[in-house]
């Protein structure tokens, strides 16, 4: 062996050593705050962790995983913080609008002969897919027997979503999602606007159900019509996945809608329990028995 293959070896050793480190101090760090919070990311994956982690150690200047779990342990605010960190906040309204057009068309005329209607948003982040499941509603005269429940186990998430304001610079692509969407009402009439931020009306807050839930360690809270879990899951290793598809699959009314995200697909196990409504935009209907 020559001294420079025996040099890349020798650097090829260190960072598997430090791959191994790491997921070590990983490991320590997601039981810790799992101990600590109650909050279990212990069967997220780990390659986007990793990527909230290393954000917030640059953030703070933290050498090391282990100083970080060192810190979140003896300062509640940062522990906070961390698990924010980690919860999902990537949406926006009317996100993926080719699936409100195909929940327009193949959902809500099954909606319409019930006497009242149960839906769930799970993960909901800051609240924009509830927020556009209200108006698709209130334009299909169905939002007057409609109770929406919208959770994340992000406290500060829930906190946010309950405002129902956002961002007045989002507006622009929130109104080309909602006319793609497929309505052909004036977006601008649902929202008061200031300089700053876009606030949606209120009358439609009177039929949400903001709360705090965590999918990886909590229990049904209700039995619904129609459950979206869209692009949470994806986030999940199988393990989560397992669990989080018997809860959902336990938390459906017969003949219940489920709306998955783009890049989700059943577990095998589960794929036989549903049929198929609009298999292009993942939404499915729960089979009796």
């Amino acid at each position: 062996m020559t001294q420079s293959e025996h040099a890349e070896e020798e650097l090829a050793d260190t960072a598997q050593e430090q791959e191994e480190l790491a997921a070590i101090e990983v490991d320590l760090l997601l039981e810790g705050i799992y101990r600590a919070s109650g909050y279990d990311f212990r069967n997220y994956l780990r390659s986007s962790l990793m990527r909230r982690i290393s954000n917030r150690m640059s953030l703070d200047e933290i050498p090391t995983i282990t100083s970080l779990l060192d810190r979140a342990l003896h300062e509640p605010d940062y522990m906070k913080t961390v698990i924010n960190d980690f919860s999902i906040k990537v949406t926006e309204m009317f996100r993926d609008p080719a699936f409100f057009y195909a929940f327009r068309k193949k959902v809500v005329p099954l909606l319409r002969h019930l006497p009242e209607i149960r839906i769930w948003s799970a993960g909901c982040a800051t609240g924009e897919e509830v927020y556009s499941l209200g108006i698709l509603l209130q334009e299909a005269g169905l939002l007057g027997k409609s109770k929406l429940y919208a959770t994340d186990m992000s406290e500060q998430a829930i906190e946010t979503a309950k405002q129902g304001k956002f961002p007045l610079k989002r507006m622009q692509l929130f109104t080309k999602n909602y006319l793609q969407a497929g309505s052909e009402k004036e977006f601008s009439a649902y929202y008061t606007a200031d300089r700053e931020f876009a606030h949606f009306h209120p009358f439609m807050k009177e039929h949400f159900v903001f709360a705090q839930h965590n999918l990886a360690t909590d229990c049904s809270i209700n039995e619904f019509h129609v459950i979206l879990c869209r692009n949470v899951l994806i986030y999940f290793d199988s393990v989560l996945q397992q669990r989080v598809y018997r809860l959902l699959h336990d938390s459906l009314s017969p003949s219940g809608i489920l709306a998955l995200g783009s890049k989700e697909t059943f577990l095998s196990q589960y794929k036989s329990k549903y049929e198929e409504l609009a298999p292009e935009d993942r939404i499915f209907r729960k089979l009796e028995g």
